[in-house]
């Protein structure tokens, strides 16, 4: 499955592993379990580990764009991991587009990520 979700501390962090090439479909998964836990937790704390993540089918992009668009506020800290220059370049090039706190992080330093958004 190309995104995977693990919940952490009591659903308030979600953990998106993202694999391969994104299409629409893995949006209809992805989308209503984040929505789900907005619901239940109010802002969320967002791992996005993109070690794997080789971009998107346009289609899935413009799902990409609208979900960035309609959960501006949903998004309390985003913590990005990669190994590529170009998902560094994505993290700030998002930063815009969300009230998020957004940091980019090398997949060396992935503890380092989960620590600073388990940080109060």
């Amino acid at each position: 499955m190309p995104i995977q979700l693990i919940e952490e501390n009591g659903g308030k962090l979600l953990v998106v592993h993202v694999s391969g090439k994104l299409v629409k479909a893995d949006y209809e998964h992805f989308v209503p379990e984040f929505e789900r836990l907005v619901s239940q937790h109010g802002k969320l704390r967002l791992l996005f580990d993109m070690t794997d993540f080789h971009g998107w089918e346009a289609s899935a992009a413009w799902e990409d764009f609208k979900f960035g668009i309609e959960h501006f506020a949903d998004i309390d800290r985003l913590a990005m991991v990669g190994d590529r220059q170009w998902q560094h370049c994505m993290a700030i090039f998002c930063k815009p587009f969300t009230k998020a706190m957004v940091r980019y992080f090398e997949q060396a330093d992935a503890a380092e990520a989960q620590k600073w958004l388990n940080d109060a």
